[in-house]
């Protein structure tokens, strides 16, 4: 069985790569940690049933592909909100939280590169792969290749870079623009996807630890906070 691969909900809108543990400078006030921003989602749903595998009659790297596609497309818009805020003069390292993520190409060679750079890295090297009908296949009775899961491993990494920075960096810009709800629900739906599955390391995800447990966390029925968007 074949899914779509696109997003489930949109936004209105006027080689390796590991942390080197470097500490960047004074450690600045997390605001998208204070309670008016975590609580406000698009909608409410119990992400754990989202992300289960459906039923034992669908493919496990069909279901992971489909996921994986749709997070790219929706990681890859929502950064787009923000990117004309995201320069190599505003952003000269790719960071988030104390971490100083550096670019590691096919050949290990090691590149400090901007944020905008390292995103458009990382978009490029995904949408590649999930284009690539050899490693997503998406015609009927064709197989998945044996590297496929350490894939879509390196990709969630990837995408968790992302969203870690736009947090990190432009989430003033994204509340600005009223789309903090979305943000916090694509976000709680990825990390419980990847959670579900295994697909990054948690020495990875920890430095977002303190948001994804808000996040993840259901909301009380009187705290439920929508958000209408422009």
């Amino acid at each position: 069985m074949r899914f779509k691969r696109n997003g489930s909900y949109t936004l209105n809108r006027k080689s390796k790569t590991k942390p080197n543990g470097k500490k960047v400078p004074a450690e600045e006030k997390k605001h998208y940690m204070e309670p008016e921003y975590t609580k406000v989602r698009v909608m409410d749903f119990d992400l754990k049933d989202l992300v289960a595998l459906p039923t034992k009659e669908i493919d496990l790297n069909e279901w992971l592909a489909s996921n994986t596609t749709t997070f790219f497309n929706l990681i890859n818009l929502q950064y787009s909100t923000i990117s004309e805020f995201c320069t190599g003069d505003t952003c000269q390292a790719m960071t988030a939280c104390n971490t100083i993520y550096y670019w590691y190409d096919e050949r290990g060679k090691k590149t400090k590169c901007t944020a905008p750079q390292y995103v458009d890295l990382v978009m490029t090297f995904v949408q590649k792969l999930v284009t690539d009908e050899d490693i997503f296949p998406t015609k009927y009775g064709k197989d998945f290749p044996n590297s496929f899961e350490s894939l879509v491993k390196k990709v969630c990494r990837y995408l968790f870079h992302v969203l870690a920075h736009i947090y990190w960096a432009h989430f003033k810009e994204t509340v600005a623009l009223e789309l903090q709800g979305h943000l916090n629900t694509l976000y709680a739906h990825f990390i419980v996807f990847v959670r579900e599955f295994n697909l990054v390391e948690p020495k990875e995800t920890c430095i977002m630890d303190d948001l994804s447990e808000v996040l993840c966390a259901p909301l009380p029925p009187h705290t439920h906070n929508h958000v209408t968007e422009r």
